[in-house]
């Protein structure tokens, strides 16, 4: 099955000038936070330092951002995790405001949520121990394949490695210790993902050509007439446009 990329549709242009945020989200304004779903497992995206305990990664950071240009304060958010495989609901319960949570933006997907610009583009690859005989994905067939639940590595490892038995696991951080317990032969999903794996464990190498690039972006709700979500995408979209010219994208990027 196609992970249909190429015919998603543009997110809400940023408003010009001032904007009024208690009139454009008004119930975050009352609330006076911004309540954000990511994970706690990702290391350099957004996982929980083991020492300190707090939450880290360029994905946090993003948050932050978000958080600054609304409220004047980078730290009036509350993040709650969420499964790669409940994203969506999160959002459709409104337990969340946004998702930050490397999710691809996909055509399918765009029928559920609405989407930012991409904050971020990877390719896809497969991770391995170093001591593995395994180069590319041509050699997967007979082998198991790691991959988390509702991501849309599940669905390349269907069409990439259809004759290879999948492992599906909540989280990334399942996939390393399933290799690590040789569970699994390798693990398919986006380089900045599988780098985070790979700073964990020096026994493990990212392998092969890129299988596909994705964009990932900070999903919301689809405007309508219960929630008009439109005042919040467009302040979103305001900040990544921001951080993007002002430098800041690059501070994030180059400290994770």
């Amino acid at each position: 099955r196609e992970i249909n990329t190429w015919d998603i549709t543009g997110s809400l242009r940023p408003e010009p000038g001032e904007v009024n945020l208690e009139e454009t989200i008004p119930r975050i304004m009352e609330r006076g936070r911004i309540i954000v779903g990511v994970d706690q497992s990702q290391n350099l995206l957004s996982y929980r330092d083991g020492v300190t305990g707090e939450l880290r990664g360029f994905e946090v950071d993003l948050a932050r951002e978000i958080s600054r240009d609304i409220f004047g304060d980078p730290d009036r958010v509350d993040f709650r995790f969420v499964e790669s495989s409940s994203r969506v609901e999160a959002l459709a319960h409104r337990e969340v405001d946004m998702i930050i949570r490397t999710m691809t933006v996909t055509r399918t997907r765009q029928q559920d949520v609405a989407f930012s610009p991409p904050y971020l583009t990877s390719d896809s690859r497969l991770l391995v121990m170093r001591n593995s005989d395994i180069e590319d994905v041509s050699q997967l067939p007979g082998r198991t394949v790691c991959v988390t639940d509702g991501s849309t590595a599940l669905e390349k490892a269907r069409m990439y490695a259809p004759q290879s038995r999948i492992l599906k696991t909540r989280s990334w951080a399942d996939c390393l210790v399933a290799l690590q317990q040789n569970q699994t032969d390798a693990i398919l999903s986006d380089d900045t993902i599988l780098s985070g794996i790979a700073a964990q464990d020096p026994y493990t190498t990212i392998i092969g050509s890129s299988l596909a690039s994705e964009s990932y972006a900070v999903a919301m709700p689809i405007p309508g007439d219960e929630y008009d979500s439109s005042g919040l995408i467009r302040q979103v979209n305001a900040t990544i446009e921001r951080i993007r010219e002002d430098g800041t994208w690059w501070r994030l990027y180059d400290r994770w």
